[in-house]
């Protein structure tokens, strides 16, 4: 599905230079969790942004907010890493190993930092602040190109559901899907983001609800490891192809928003 990490760096992005009230950035982070507390991993992350440190009682997310602010922040960038492509995490650190075990993170532009949100408990979403080292530069991913990939991962999802009988071993999976689609798609997008970002994150979520589908066991049921290994070898693709245009899409919205600020 459209992640934490990817509604923060667009509604921050938003946010950073007055498209967005603060109000509107925690409404939206709403959609993720009732409640979100902020930690530094480290005394000095934590003296620097005012935020209490790892293992006290996080701050609420306005304070998060302010944080950002107090970092110097312009923009932020998501970054959705997985074995063997960690772009954007740059230099070995805690940050990047943090951010892959969890699959994403944002990257605040230009100060040092980043963070890595993690479910801590029913209804809490706790983001961590990392000092992040080094990252990789911004590597530019055409949204068009990555939209074609996506309309073609959609046609080879909906045939995977078939191939690996999916359909036969869920009742009602038609019904299951929409509803994911539905639920993914309810989380909201700053006013002005391009609605070329809109169609292509809308797009990611039907073809992300398929693949979650088509990798679960039919309920009652038991996969073979070799099923599960080619059910994996099926799914990668597609769930790559989702995963950048995700990151396509947000990189896009982030920079419409910057180039605005850029603009006044």
């Amino acid at each position: 599905m459209s992640t934490p990490s990817a509604t923060f760096a667009v509604w921050v992005s938003a946010w950073l230079p007055g498209s967005a009230a603060s109000d509107d950035v925690l409404d939206a982070l709403g959609h993720w969790s009732e409640m979100h507390d902020a930690v530094a991993v480290d005394d000095a992350t934590a003296d620097e942004l005012e935020i209490p440190v790892r293992g006290e009682a996080g701050a609420p997310a306005v304070a998060l907010l302010a944080a950002v602010r107090r970092m110097g922040a312009t923009s932020a960038r998501l970054v959705l890493p997985v074995p063997g492509d960690v772009r954007g995490l740059g230099t070995r650190s805690e940050f990047a190993g943090t951010a892959l075990h969890s699959g994403e993170a944002v990257v605040l532009d230009g100060t040092g930092y980043g963070l890595v949100p993690e479910p801590i408990a029913d209804g809490v979403l706790r983001w961590t602040v990392f000092p992040t080292g080094e990252t990789a530069g911004v590597e530019h991913l055409p949204l068009g190109e990555a939209e074609h990939e996506l309309s073609g991962a959609m046609r080879v999802a909906a045939g995977a559901l078939t191939e690996l009988g999916v359909a036969k071993q869920r009742a009602g999976v038609r019904e299951e899907i929409t509803e994911r689609i539905a639920h993914r798609a309810a989380a909201p997008w700053p006013e002005g983001t391009p609605p070329r970002s809109l169609r292509v994150l809308q797009r990611a979520n039907e073809v992300s609800a398929i693949l979650d589908l088509a990798a679960e066991d039919a309920p009652g049921g038991a996969v073979s490891s070799s099923a599960a290994r080619k059910r994996a070898d099926v799914l990668r693709p597609l769930n790559d192809a989702v995963r950048l245009a995700r990151l396509a899409a947000v990189q896009e919205a982030v920079r419409v928003f910057t180039d605005h600020a850029e603009q006044c």
